[in-house]
């Protein structure tokens, strides 16, 4: 879509919201309001950019008169790069799941217990960072490990403000390494292991339609570390959808409903992962596809805990503040991911 194809859609939006019936269905108001919002910086910055270019005009002639004019003429023609790079990036495509909520999948690879005790320091680190942004976190499912650690665990965040979760968590999928000196090492060897992560974007209903009848649903009893029975009812919630095969469980609660509510909301946010993969693949869109796999070799990012070091490889990204990072401080990191996105698509678009 084109500027003015953006400006008209703008002005349509401002008379649609203007008109109280509009208003008294509260989805459609949501969803035209958070349309408008989308496309309020853009037209601020194209009418900032249109005056400023009138104002350096008017100047310029001004200026052979008086030549105080002169010194303003210079001032408004070095503001107008900084807009016109400015509407530049607000004008690139932006990712239509940015502004969705996340669920998150960690998982415990190779390494054994140590792998499962990393999984649950990437679980402490995405927490922390969620709480200083302000998001709200969820704990959906949990099959813990031995030594507290966690084989699989399942989160879901939620933003409170305008920007979506998905938009700074999108690039945390794939295969996440560790080097260190495990607390079942008595030798004090540093080791090394990898837990992988899932993120997907938290799907509506209206996102995805679930035929009952594609669903094969089986109930068990939840069971904890090293495979004890921790409840005695059958409150556990396996859910097949049989024409993609995805399988999700749940047990963290007690009641087999809750449990099954949850389950949907996990196997959504995947078939709606499913179905756009398949739409960019059909339209031979790239994709930074996540890893599904967690070896080794196949990692995104490494912690490396004697040099208090973490790289993220995939854009040469390289801190010694691993501690703090660890502790939620994940800022530097995911900035520069964004960054990185914003030159290629900059580039795609120049």
């Amino acid at each position: 879509m084109n500027l003015d194809e953006l400006l008209k859609e703008y002005s349509e939006l401002e008379l649609q919201l203007a008109d109280p019936a509009v208003h008294a269905d509260q989805n459609k108001a949501r969803t035209l309001g958070k349309r408008y919002s989308q496309l309020t910086p853009i037209v601020t910055t194209y009418r900032e950019l249109d005056s400023a270019r009138a104002d350096l005009t008017a100047a310029k002639e001004l200026a052979g008169e008086d030549e105080a004019f002169a010194d303003e003429a210079a001032e408004i023609e070095a503001r107008i790069p900084k807009l016109e790079e400015r509407l530049k990036h607000l004008l690139i495509p932006r990712d239509p799941n940015d502004d969705k909520d996340i669920i998150m999948e960690i998982k415990a690879g190779e390494g054994g217990e140590e792998s499962a005790l990393f999984a649950g320091d990437l679980l402490r680190m995405y927490l922390r960072y969620a709480e200083r942004i302000g998001w709200k976190t969820e704990i959906i499912d949990t099959q813990p490990s031995d030594l507290g650690g966690y084989k699989d665990v399942t989160v879901g965040i939620k933003a409170k403000g305008d920007e979506g979760v998905w938009s700074r968590l999108k690039y945390e999928g794939g295969v996440h390494r560790v080097q260190r000196v495990p607390v079942t090492e008595s030798q004090g060897r540093i080791h090394t292991s990898a837990a992988g992560v899932l993120v997907y974007p938290e799907a509506e209903e209206v996102d995805v339609q679930i035929d009952p009848n594609d669903l094969r649903v089986d109930v068990y009893r939840s069971s904890g570390p090293g495979g004890q029975s921790v409840n005695t009812t059958d409150s556990a919630v396996r859910i097949t959808h049989l024409p993609t095969g995805t399988v999700v469980s749940c047990q963290n609660e007690k009641s087999q409903l809750q449990n099954k509510e949850s389950a949907m909301r996990i196997l959504r946010a995947r078939l709606l992962a499913i179905a756009q993969e398949q739409a960019e693949a059909a339209a031979q869109a790239e994709r930074k596809s996540q890893v599904r796999t967690v070896d080794r070799s196949e990692r995104i990012r490494t912690y490396n805990f004697p040099e208090n070091r973490i790289s993220d490889h995939r854009v040469g990204f390289k801190a010694y503040n691993l501690d703090q990072v660890l502790d939620g401080d994940l800022q530097a990191v995911t900035q520069a991911l964004i960054d990185a996105e914003m030159a290629e698509k900059l580039a795609q678009h120049s």
